[in-house]
C-alpha cells in the first residue's frame, strides 16, 4: 500500500473514531446539558371574587392595567350594608346602656343589703328591750307593785318585737340572695353587649367587602366585571397577574433528570423574544410524573402494556433584573436547558 493511501486511510478512521466518540459520548459520559422545549411561563395569579352580593357601582380598572397591592378595583353599593353598620351600632349602644344599669343596681344592692341589716339590728334591740320589760313587770306584778296587764302590754310587745325581726331577717336574706340574680343580669348584659359588638364588627367587615381591592402587585387579566352586573359571593370578576414573579414550568423526561438538581443553571429562550435568552435556576422537582395528578389515569395492570417515558414537572424561577422579563406573558412556550455539569463540579470541589 502506498505512503498516500495509508495517510488517507489513517484520517478516514479518526475520522470515523472522532465521529463515534461524538454520537456515542452523552450516553457514555452523559450529556452536560439537559433541554426540553415542553415548557411555558406561569404564575401564581389570583382569581378575585367578592365576599358579599350586590350590585356594581363602579369599576376603576381596565384590561391589562398595572395594579398594586391594596389597589381599589371595583365599589359595589354600600347603603344596605351601611344601614345594617347603623343598626348595629344602635344595638351596641343599648347593650352599653343594659350593661351600666345592671352593674349600678348590683352596686347599689350592697347598701340595701346594709340597710336591711340595720332594720334587723334595731328590731333585735328592740326584741331584747322587750324581754327586759317583761322580766320587770313580772316581778313588779309578783310583789304587788304593778299590774298584770302592764305584763300582758309587755308580753305583746315582745312577740310583736320579735315578729318584726323576723320580717327584718327574712327580708336581709332576700336582698343576700338578690346579689346572685343581679349578678346573673349583668353578666347577661356583658353577654349581650359582646354579642351587639361581634354583630357591629361583622357589619364593619360586610361594609368593608364593598371594597374591592388588589390582592397583590400585578396585571388585570379576564376583566369581566361591569358597572350595574349583579355579583354574588364567589364569583369571578377579573384577574391579577404577578407577571413580576413570573417563573417557567419545563417536563423534562424521566431520563434526563439523573444529574438533574435545585438551583443548577438554566438558559429559557421564550419564543416570542427571538431566541433571546434569560437566565435562570433550577428550584424545584415535582414530588411525581404529570399522569399522576390527570383525572384518569392509565391503569399498567390490565391488556397489554406499552412502556412510555414519563415526564416531571420542573420549575425555574428566573434571575431578578432581566430587562426581558417585563415582556413575558403567562402561557408563553419556552425553551429550557439545565448544565448539570456545573453543579457536579461544584458538587466535587465541595466534597474536596
Amino acid at each position: 500500500m502506498k505512503r498516500k493511501d495509508k495517510i488517507a486511510v489513517t484520517v478516514i478512521t479518526v475520522f470515523a473514531v472522532g465521529v463515534l466518540v461524538y454520537l456515542l459520548a452523552p450516553g457514555m459520559f452523559g450529556s452536560k446539558r439537559q433541554s426540553t422545549n415542553d415548557a411555558f411561563v406561569a404564575a401564581d395569579y389570583t382569581l378575585v371574587a367578592p365576599r358579599v352580593a350586590g350590585f356594581i357601582k363602579e369599576v376603576l380598572v381596565e384590561d391589562n392595567q398595572r395594579v398594586k397591592a391594596g389597589q381599589l378595583l371595583a365599589l359595589i353599593d354600600d347603603r344596605d350594608f351601611r344601614a345594617a353598620a347603623q343598626a348595629a351600632d344602635a344595638d351596641t349602644l343599648v347593650a352599653q346602656a343594659q350593661l351600666k344599669n345592671a352593674t349600678a343596681t348590683l352596686e347599689r344592692q350592697s347598701s340595701v343589703i346594709a340597710q336591711a341589716q340595720a332594720t334587723v339590728a334595731a328590731d333585735r334591740a328592740e326584741v331584747a328591750f322587750a324581754e327586759h320589760e317583761l322580766n320587770r313587770y313580772n316581778h313588779l306584778a309578783g310583789v304587788g307593785a304593778g299590774t298584770v296587764q302592764n305584763a300582758q302590754q309587755a308580753k305583746t310587745r315582745i312577740d310583736q318585737a320579735t315578729a318584726r325581726l323576723a320580717s327584718a331577717t327574712a327580708v336581709l336574706a332576700a336582698e343576700r340572695k338578690q346579689v346572685e340574680i343581679l349578678s346573673a343580669q349583668r353578666d347577661a348584659a356583658e353577654g349581650g353587649l359582646k354579642r351587639a359588638q361581634a354583630a357591629l364588627e361583622m357589619a364593619s367587615y360586610q361594609l368593608s367587602y364593598t371594597r374591592i381591592v388588589a390582592p397583590v402587585d400585578g396585571m388585570v387579566g379576564e376583566r369581566a366585571v361591569r358597572v350595574g352586573a349583579y355579583v354574588t359571593p364567589g364569583s369571578k370578576i377579573l384577574a391579577v397577574v404577578p407577571l413580576a414573579e413570573a417563573y417557567v414550568v419545563a417536563n423534562f423526561q424521566e431520563t434526563q433528570l439523573s444529574h438533574m438538581h435545585a438551583g443548577q443553571t438554566v438558559e429559557v429562550r421564550v419564543d416570542s423574544l427571538d431566541g433571546e435568552v434569560l437566565k435562570g435556576h433550577l428550584e424545584s422537582l415535582a414530588p411525581a410524573t404529570g399522569v399522576t395528578f390527570a383525572s384518569v389515569k392509565p391503569d399498567n395492570a390490565t391488556g397489554n402494556f406499552t412502556k412510555v417515558v414519563q415526564r416531571i414537572p420542573v420549575k425555574i424561577i428566573l434571575e431578578p433584573g432581566q430587562a426581558l422579563t417585563e415582556r413575558l406573558r403567562v402561557g408563553m412556550s419556552v425553551e429550557a436547558s439545565v448544565d448539570t455539569h456545573a453543579a457536579a463540579q461544584q458538587r466535587e470541589v465541595a466534597q474536596q
